[in-house]
């Protein structure tokens, strides 16, 4: 089945400048969560913009290095410390209302992707799979994406045994290998399952 193709039409019943909301890395074992908020000009968006996960590597880094040139953007990040202490949902909602404090411009409103809706100083809208029907959702999905695949391609740089250049913190086969023949760093979430029974194999149960 072909990939849904995103529109304006969302955008398009609310008036003012409107700004998508969406978050990457709510699943892995390591790293921050990084959310974006992107103003998309509609006469200067780049050419197949999509949901990031739709899109090749290469293909996402082309099309977010047009966003960052024609559109506003604003990124937010929660630290691994913070999602220990907040729980990850918390800190993805934190990170969503950063980077819509970060836009260079105030949006009207923000559409959101999910059904959870961050705490702004403007209206906000969830939609459900909204990365795959909001071209505004779309972008700040590849913002988001992006932004966090090249924090954990530099944290790969200083622990380069788990891999994370590659997996991205996701607990695949090589990471948790490196888990277990390494150890837990500082960038991993202590409060997810598979690192907490590592850490604490008799404390209570931990997330997911």
């Amino acid at each position: 089945m072909p990939a849904q193709i995103p529109s304006f039409e969302i955008e398009d019943q609310i008036p003012g400048l409107i700004a998508g909301i969406d978050e990457a890395g709510r699943g892995p074992l390591a790293g921050p969560v990084v959310a974006a908020a992107v103003v998309l000009d509609p006469a200067t968006m780049p050419a197949g913009l999509r949901d990031s996960k739709t899109l090749t590597e290469k293909r996402r880094t082309q099309i977010a290095t047009e966003i960052w040139k024609t559109s506003a953007v604003g990124v937010g990040v929660a630290s691994v410390d913070e999602i220990d202490d907040i729980n990850i949902l918390q800190a993805t909602l934190l990170a969503m209302a950063r980077a819509a404090a970060n836009l260079p411009v105030r949006p009207a409103a923000c559409i959101v992707d999910g059904n959870i809706k961050p705490r702004l100083v403007v209206p906000a809208y969830t939609v459900i799979k909204g990365d795959a029907k909001s071209f505004s959702i779309a972008a700040a999905s590849i913002i988001a994406k992006t932004t966090r695949d090249q924090m954990m391609r530099e944290l790969a740089r200083e622990f380069p045994a788990y891999a994370w250049e590659r997996n991205k913190g996701y607990g695949v086969a090589r990471h948790r290998e490196a888990l277990k023949a390494h150890g837990v760093t500082p960038h991993h979430r202590k409060s997810f399952a598979p690192i907490h029974n590592m850490l604490y194999a008799d404390s209570s149960p931990a997330m997911c």
